[in-house]
């Protein structure tokens, strides 16, 4: 073997420019993987999913405030009427004797937003089933309206 070193001519210099065929082949190689699996990584329902701002609410007196505390380890639930405790039976009669009286006050000339609210403050260790069973009484008890009060996100402003 033999090599051939200097000389005269501009033909006989060796090669110092980067060959960068190999780059681009394996670029475009690795362009058209990601083009084909992003779309089967990333497939999904199209959904309008909704979106959550704080708002106060609007309190009024007839309104309903319920609080259910449970344990998830020993299945008791309590619920609250304002501060006092109260059973799921009495809670059913209770409601039903609140609502009778407001549409006994207002006679026909009720309107839907006369119709007083339940919210509901749960604990966050609180079982659904505790939660769940005072929605299903208080629509049992012909309360149309059912929210939750909840804990806004510091910092973030209704819009």
């Amino acid at each position: 073997m033999a090599m051939s070193v200097g000389g005269d001519s501009a033909e006989e210099k060796p090669m110092s420019d980067i060959n960068t065929t190999p780059l681009v082949d394996v670029m475009l190689v690795l362009l058209i993987i990601f083009l084909i699996a992003i779309p089967v990584a990333i497939q999904s329902v199209e959904l309008t999913l909704p979106k959550v701002l704080y708002e106060p609410n609007e309190t009024k007196p007839e309104n309903v405030l319920l609080a259910v505390r449970g344990s998830p380890t020993s299945g008791n639930c309590e619920v609250f009427w304002g501060m006092a405790p109260i059973n799921s039976g009495d809670l059913l009669k209770k409601g039903s004797d609140k609502l009778k009286a407001v549409v006994d006050r207002l006679g026909d000339n009720i309107t839907p937003e006369d119709i007083p609210e339940v919210h509901i403050r749960g604990d966050v260790n609180t079982p659904y089933r505790c939660i769940g069973g005072v929605i299903y009484t208080m629509q049992n008890a012909g309360f149309v309206k059912v929210g939750f009060v909840s804990q806004p996100t510091p910092g973030v402003p209704a819009q």
